[in-house]
């Protein structure tokens, strides 16, 4: 199968996945739900939409119990996007790099914090970007000329051409 059909068909699956979910799935466990990418087999006979659920444990485990009961409502919904023999098989799979993103943010936010309160009682200089912008600063005496280097051309100001008569 081209790798260009196969694109444009998780991509399908991923919108209608998405609209479903939010809009029509009226199930009271489905909630906090981000459709973040589909994988469709090259046989076109399954599909893994992966979904990232906000919340503890347990409101992830119930999502994930209403997704799989949803699974033949959105499998519907997709046969009516796509124009093909065979309508994939829908599985819902939790996207755990959502979650990782979130998690080293949070770890370089807390480290970063550490290292300033650190300096702030050591009463030294931060080391990093800030210390290599003083260091670039204290060495540069020549003035920077921000001018554009390209001629202008001649012509009509919109972009336009002229033509001589």
């Amino acid at each position: 199968m081209k790798s260009h059909r196969i694109a444009r068909v998780n991509e399908v699956i991923r919108e209608t996945a998405a609209n479903a979910i939010l809009f029509e799935i009226k199930d009271p466990r489905v909630k906090n739900v981000t459709v973040t990418r589909a994988e469709v087999s090259g046989d076109l006979q399954h599909a893994k939409v992966y979904v990232s659920v906000m919340g503890s444990e347990k409101e992830q485990s119930l999502t994930m119990h209403g997704l799989k009961s949803a699974a033949g409502f959105v499998q519907t919904r997709v046969a009516s996007q796509l124009t093909s023999r065979y309508v994939p098989h829908i599985t819902f799979v939790i996207d755990e790099g959502v979650k990782r993103s979130v998690e080293i943010a949070r770890m370089i936010r807390e480290e970063n914090e550490r290292i300033a309160a650190d300096h702030a009682a050591n009463g030294t200089a931060p080391v990093g970007e800030d210390a290599q912008d003083a260091v670039d600063d204290e060495g540069d005496d020549t003035e920077t000329d921000d001018t554009d280097d390209h001629a202008e051309q001649p012509g009509p100001a919109d972009g336009s051409a002229t033509r001589p008569d």
